[in-house]
């Protein structure tokens, strides 16, 4: 049986890219031609990190963007411990929808983790865009969440430190380890059961 110690669910507009995100974390590669494709529901990866001197299997969830997958991927928001709201720093109109991403997500999982994620940072870089939302705007609303990154899922700039500032701040949750740690003692004890009852099977 394989287990998820820490959930991660990834949220924004469609074409911000946060699945790209993913794929660079996970996979550490880029797809140039992820960023015009839709994510129906959610699509799932996992990845094993170290914080502190323990080993944590991270779920990540990516749900779709477009509003009209929205009844569908609030199922995904369930259980929770951390979530990323991504936009484009070259987008108003994906930061101003990160607001309702937020909202949509308290109303299922309040005490969850919050970071947000500014995407597609090599763009900015090279002038290939122009920043439509503010720094001070981002660092004002970043208050009261656990952080702000500015990524690029191309370079892998700062992709891997997002993830690193959540495992690590989930590691410190006192309440959040003893309910990791007491799923990894049920899951020790159904293994066992599970092996019990199959050694013990027999054809006759």
């Amino acid at each position: 049986m394989s287990r998820c110690d820490i959930k991660v669910v990834l949220l924004g507009s469609e074409h911000v890219g946060k699945t790209s995100l993913v794929l660079r974390y996970v996979n550490c590669r880029f797809n140039a031609d992820i960023p015009y494709q839709n994510t129906v529901g959610a699509a799932f990866c996992a990845k094993t990190v170290r914080a502190g001197d323990k080993d944590f299997n991270i779920g990540i969830w990516d749900t779709a963007g477009s509003e009209r997958y929205e009844a569908m991927t609030k199922i995904y928001y369930r259980g929770a411990h951390a979530a990323i709201i991504c936009y484009e720093p070259s987008s108003v109109a994906s930061w101003n929808r990160l607001r309702h991403w937020l909202q949509e997500l308290r109303t299922v999982e309040e005490d969850c983790k919050v970071y947000l994620c500014g995407t597609k940072k090599d763009l900015l870089d090279s002038g290939y865009v122009s920043r439509e939302v503010s720094q001070d705007i981002v660092a004002t609303y970043s208050q009261g969440l656990c952080g702000h990154f500015l990524t690029s899922s191309k370079t892998g700039e700062n992709v891997d430190e997002l993830f690193q500032k959540i495992a690590d701040d989930c590691a410190a949750d006192l309440k959040l380890m003893k309910e990791v740690e007491d799923l990894r003692v049920q899951l020790a004890k159904d293994e066992a059961a599970y092996r019990v009852k199959n050694n013990n099977y027999c054809i006759c």
